[in-house]
């Protein structure tokens, strides 16, 4: 993997060269590198400065279009900013799918919604912790193990009426004989597969993040979550997500990561018709609404409320909202689940 990385470094850089340094930007790129603490050796220092500038470029361009009406979102510098694309693809996104078989054996989520509110937001009712940060202290695709441990967090709440952090570690250290595989990908239906066979997950106190796979030190004992088992919901189907967020709660999802669009989304509704419906990224749904201002005539207006696991300088503090009845918007009603407690 880290041949690869060096050639995708040494393309982009080929290509970035074509543009000199941009010096008046000189203090945005000393500022940009304080704030996220990055430290470059001399010879690689220029090379990434020339990816961080390409980006820029492109985020000053997106962001004038958005203020013409064409986009319903805006885009900002972040801790990705002297990543390639494919670069932040290969580090933070997820390849592991799942069977159509072993996904359509699953039991289906069949609760009964009669009215629906028009919007629905579990954050300040409790069911939702602080934003977390998968890849500090070092980079790592267990994007899954978070979307699993926010899903389960919140059933917790709704039956205890305690919210507590749970251990991602946990589930990246020992979640491997259920399918999963640490820092290179997995999925919230195994995780919780692992809780329920495994009779319990630690909580993030017990069993801090390290960002990388160590031996399992699980301790039945410091158990402080559990779930008897998992469902699904019907792939594809947006309004069953809507019904099963007010029904249930907070529900484990997936997404289409990969655009450099989503990689620098800073806030607004992501609607990127680019956007592909096959998955490589875990999150959490945890409410859903209706915007009342866009620039973009005829946009988007109603949303998906989605925790990411890349920390606050993302997004809208460490949130994005995904366009909601968009034609499932980059796969976001294909692969749900959430855990029976």
């Amino acid at each position: 993997m880290e041949r690869r990385v060096a050639v995708l470094i040494v393309f982009a850089v080929g290509v970035s060269s074509l543009h000199a340094v941009d010096h008046t930007l000189d203090s945005v790129w000393e500022d940009w590198k304080s704030l996220h603490g990055k430290e470059y050796t001399q010879d690689s220092e220029g090379q990434r400065r020339m990816i961080w500038e390409e980006n820029h470029r492109f985020i000053q361009q997106h962001n004038l279009e958005e203020a013409q009406g064409k986009h319903s979102y805006k885009l900002g510098m972040n801790q990705f900013g002297d990543l390639t694309d494919e670069e932040y693809q290969e580090m933070m996104l997820s390849s592991e799918e799942v069977s159509q078989e072993e996904f359509s054996s699953l039991p289906v989520w069949n609760g009964t919604v009669l009215k629906a509110p028009a919007q629905l937001d579990w954050r300040p009712r409790g069911y939702v912790t602080h934003v977390k940060n998968q890849g500090k202290p070092h980079r790592c695709g267990s994007c899954w193990a978070f979307s699993a441990t926010g899903a389960l967090e919140g059933q917790m709440f709704k039956k205890t009426g305690r919210l507590v952090p749970l251990s991602e570690q946990n589930l990246v250290d020992c979640s491997k004989p259920f399918g999963n595989n640490g820092c290179d990908g997995g999925l919230a239906l195994k995780a919780f597969n692992y809780i329920a066979k495994n009779g319990g997950i630690e909580s993030e106190k017990t069993y801090p993040y390290e960002a990388k796979v160590m031996p399992c030190r699980y301790n039945k004992k410091r158990s402080v979550a559990y779930c008897k088992g998992y469902k699904k919901l019907p792939s594809g189907d947006e309004k069953s997500l809507r019904d099963a967020l007010i029904d249930v709660g907070p529900i484990a999802v997936s997404v289409n990561a990969s655009l450099k669009t989503f990689k620098l989304y800073k806030s607004g509704i992501y609607s990127d018709p680019a956007c592909r419906k096959g998955t490589n990224h875990a999150v959490l749904a945890v409410g859903y609404g209706v915007s009342k201002t866009s620039n973009m005539q005829g946009g988007p207006a109603k949303f998906w409320i989605v925790k990411n696991s890349w920390g606050t300088h993302w997004g809208e503090k460490g949130y994005i909202r995904v366009a909601r009845y968009n034609n499932n918007q980059c796969g976001i009603g294909i692969r749900s689940t959430y855990p029976v407690v």
